[in-house]
């Protein structure tokens, strides 16, 4: 028998909505409760609820704190204002990646790094571990438990949340955060999320959550708000081609054929992983992670085959019917010969090769509010 189930503070919450519950990274979550379709468009056109507990959250703290952070992680730590959000990746000496997490600068000397609930022991032992190797003064601990996380997302989220919070959250910029308090609760307001639409990201003890949980439920009543499970989360995330560690990202795949160089950084000076993200840079990546368009509804999932006249050019990473662009999509490593967009492939479903092309990415333009 494996290990229990973990549950979310809200677990009782989603079982009283009648949500079917599936096995994710180790938790017990929702994956709906009305249907994927329609709580997907509910959050595009009115705010979506979602209990994203089961994330990990680490704090680093001390006078090395930046400098560790610098050496782990890809993108420059040291362009962060205090209140700002950042995101990045951890990676393996080879150029794999360990998880990828967004860095919140709480402090000069003081961090918080959100990672992936499945990553959260392997994470905590990497950071701590590599940070001894540095024999610095930094010190991490491990708060995952004793937070809850909830994402408000969807174009009413802004007004909801407003409506509860003790200060005027439409000033909080898009990847910043304020401390405030929501419901009377003390959060952490960040405006971030994982869905392409504006919203937050509430940073809250874990005792509070139910609390505050059925507070956004009961204002945003007049909104539309419904609670959303983890497969109307991965539809929305996919039409922003937004990575999955696990699908997309893993420790075999680097950061610069996953489409991440973006949140690369080697000017900033050494990291772990620098040089051998630097040697793929200058040899030039041999496959990417692409958009693929289904020519038909036809939907091309995870580990099947992509191919071009009977020879295999790569994998499929994610698929979906995306309710919002309304046709099947899918993200899939194929070789750079044939990752440009316009290329026509096809996709093994069944033993037989289904029509798609490659299209540009995001599926969907983001309406994120990049003001601050």
């Amino acid at each position: 028998m494996g290990s229990p189930l973990k549950r979310t503070p809200l677990y009782e919450a989603h079982l009283k909505a009648g949500a079917r519950m599936v096995e994710f990274g180790g938790w017990d979550m929702p994956v709906q409760y009305r249907g994927i379709i329609e709580e997907h468009r509910t959050v595009r056109s009115a705010v979506g609820l979602f209990d994203v507990s089961h994330m990990g959250e680490l704090e680093v703290e001390g006078p090395d704190a930046l400098a560790t952070l610098q050496w782990l992680t890809s993108n420059d730590v040291g362009a962060l204002e205090v209140g700002q959000v950042q995101y990045s990746v951890l990676c393996y000496p080879h150029g794999g990646i360990v998880d990828d997490l967004t860095v919140y600068r709480l402090a000069p000397d003081r961090f918080m790094i959100t990672v992936n609930a499945s990553n959260i022991d392997k994470d905590f032992a990497w950071v701590t571990e590599r940070s001894r190797e540095r024999a610095g003064r930094a010190a991490w601990k491990n708060v995952s438990s004793e937070t809850a996380l909830l994402a408000v997302q969807g174009p009413k989220a802004e007004a909801l949340v407003g409506r509860l919070a003790d200060r005027d959250v439409t000033r909080v910029g898009y990847y910043r955060f304020e401390r405030g308090t929501v419901a009377g609760a003390p959060t952490v307001i960040s405006r971030t999320g994982y869905t392409g639409e504006d919203g937050f990201e509430l940073y809250t003890p874990a005792d509070d959550a139910r609390a505050l949980w059925a507070a956004l439920l009961d204002a945003g009543a007049k909104d539309g708000v419904a609670p959303i499970g983890l497969g109307a989360r991965d539809t929305l995330r996919l039409e922003m081609r937004y990575v999955l560690y696990g699908n997309d990202i893993d420790e075999t795949t680097n950061p610069l054929e996953a489409g991440l160089g973006w949140i690369v950084k080697p000017a900033k000076g050494e990291f772990i992983g620098r040089g051998a993200i630097e040697r793929v840079r200058a040899e030039g990546v041999t496959r990417r992670l692409v958009g693929l368009e289904m020519a038909e509804r036809s939907v091309a999932r995870h580990g099947y085959p992509v191919v071009k006249d009977g020879a295999r050019l790569g994998v499929v990473t994610s698929g979906s019917y995306g309710p919002s662009v309304d046709r099947s999509i899918a993200l899939a490593y194929v070789d750079a010969a044939h990752a440009a967009v316009g290329s026509e492939v096809g996709v093994e479903i069944r033993g037989q090769a289904k029509a798609a092309k490659v299209v540009k990415t995001p599926f969907l333009p983001p309406r994120v509010k990049k003001s601050s």
